[in-house]
């Protein structure tokens, strides 16, 4: 990755995964991970089920041992520390709440069991209370509570015992879309209240984008690409990335000359494209491969760009849902924002990009 494009790069000495590894027998989890977060930071793992974000997770918490490298917390060495010892604590996607507590118990829960005067307990409780908004539910049972209400609660439980790190496994996953798109935000609004370090494991692309100030994109145990939801999504490394973080025109072709951070050529069977190579995606004649958003797609109505037929229009409110076929017999597919013309199957149109709209990644 160039200077030019690189991400900004957290300050060290947080929280710091040098060289992780995880083996199952001979099966890599977790393979060759190295990681700096900064204090206060939102940061999400995401990949599908099997990458191993969850284990690495569970190594932080230290549930899991790492077979290879170091994590550090403020430059402690956490190897060999059990889990009830680390400033880290840990909400799970079922919450894991006791059924038979009311939530004010729920919440003190670990705190008792730490020992603390009682004075402590009860204002760390009525101010997690507070904090998720749940003042009047204190003497509540869980099962009295709906989904996004037992989520805040045991939000609240792992908050009480005021961990450096909290850690978050698909933590809005057992709640429908609706509710899971409200309590986004409240989750983000509480961690930006309290500058705690979150570290949350999705398979969501959308949610990691919504709540993340960083994302770590995993893939078969590895680290792919870290950086802001914005950077992966316009400027991924590999195909991988551009697939996962949304919808993607992909055309496959052979480098021209260039570099990493340059426009280059690349000569498909549409015709020489050009696009920008944000992070070396070959030596010149290498296979490659274009990524063009559908919302960079332009549409029109002249000679201009690569001439298409409009074969489908699905509208979607905030924007019209375009697919267009190719005189080759692919179709690409565009996305035009509500308040454009609208354009019926059967049209004849011309395709077109800038190419700093598109980017080049390895085949």
């Amino acid at each position: 990755m160039s200077p030019a494009t690189a991400a900004p790069s957290p300050p060290p000495g947080h929280l710091r995964f040098e060289g992780v590894t995880k083996r199952f027998g001979a099966t890599p989890a977790v393979e060759d991970v190295s990681l700096d977060l900064a204090a206060g930071e939102f940061f999400c793992l995401l990949g599908p089920s099997g990458c191993g974000k969850s284990t690495l997770l569970r190594m932080l918490a230290g549930f899991e041992e790492p077979s290879r490298g170091r994590i550090l917390l403020d430059g402690q060495d956490l190897g060999g520390v059990p889990p009830h010892r680390r400033p880290v604590n840990m909400m799970f996607q079922s919450y894991a709440l006791f059924p038979h507590m009311s939530v004010a118990d729920n919440i003190a829960y670990g705190l008792r069991r730490e020992g603390l005067p009682k004075a402590e307990i009860a204002g760390r409780v009525a101010a997690m209370l507070r904090l998720v908004q749940l003042d009047t539910f204190a003497g509540r049972r869980p099962d009295w509570l709906s989904g996004g209400q037992r989520q805040r609660v045991a939000l609240a439980r792992a908050l009480a015992k005021r961990p450096r790190v909290l850690l978050l496994d698909e933590p809005l996953g057992a709640l429908d879309r609706s509710l899971r798109e409200a309590t986004q935000g409240e989750l983000r609004g509480i961690q930006r209240q309290l500058g705690t370090t979150f570290v949350v494991v999705t398979h969501d692309p959308a949610e990691a984008m919504v709540l993340a100030d960083r994302i770590g994109v995993m893939d078969r145990g590895r680290l792919i690409q870290v950086g802001p939801a914005a950077q992966l999504y316009e400027r991924p490394a590999t195909r991988y990335v551009a697939g996962l973080l949304g919808d993607a025109n992909l055309i496959e072709g052979r480098l021209g000359p260039g570099g990493a951070g340059a426009r280059r050529r690349l000569d498909t069977p549409l015709g020489p494209l050009t696009a920008t190579d944000h992070h070396g995606a070959g030596a010149e004649g290498a296979a490659a491969v274009l990524v063009l958003r559908p919302e960079r797609v332009v549409l029109r109505t002249d000679a201009e760009g690569l001439p298409a037929t409009v074969t489908d229009a699905v509208y979607l409110g905030e924007k019209t849902l375009y697919r267009a076929r190719l005189a080759d017999g692919r179709e690409l597919r565009a996305a035009l924002p509500a308040g454009a013309a609208a354009l019926a199957p059967g049209a004849v149109v011309g395709l077109g990009f800038a190419p700093e709209a598109a980017a080049l990644v390895p085949a």
